[in-house]
């Protein structure tokens, strides 16, 4: 949390008098978008525009729905090569089952 709070992905966080973050509602929910973002592999630079967009209010609705749509189209061509490379992926591991049922077989 510390981390994302540095690059600036995190604004506007409260502290109590101890020094403890003290999230709103809000806040958690950005949050948890920050964590969507990044476990889809949108770069730190990306997300931070958009957390300034979102800090900067409703005339930058645009510009984030185009961010957005532009990113899960890049999701979506990732997930598609993932699925082309597990298939790879599955015929290494049935070859090197198949040799090893084989070796096993001449001992």
């Amino acid at each position: 949390m510390r981390y994302y709070e540095k690059q600036g992905l995190l604004p506007l966080i409260q502290r109590d008098e101890a020094g403890r973050r003290l999230f709103s509602e809000d806040q958690i929910a950005l949050f948890e978008t920050v964590l969507c973002l990044k476990n889809t592999n949108m770069p730190i630079s990306s997300i931070k525009q958009y957390i300034d967009w979102v800090i900067e209010g409703d005339s930058t609705i645009e510009l984030r729905l185009e961010m957005m749509k532009n990113h899960k189209r890049a999701v979506l061509e990732e997930i598609s090569l993932m699925r082309e490379s597990i298939k790879g992926i599955d015929f290494k591991i049935e070859r090197y089952t198949k040799q090893i049922q084989e070796r096993k077989q001449d001992e």
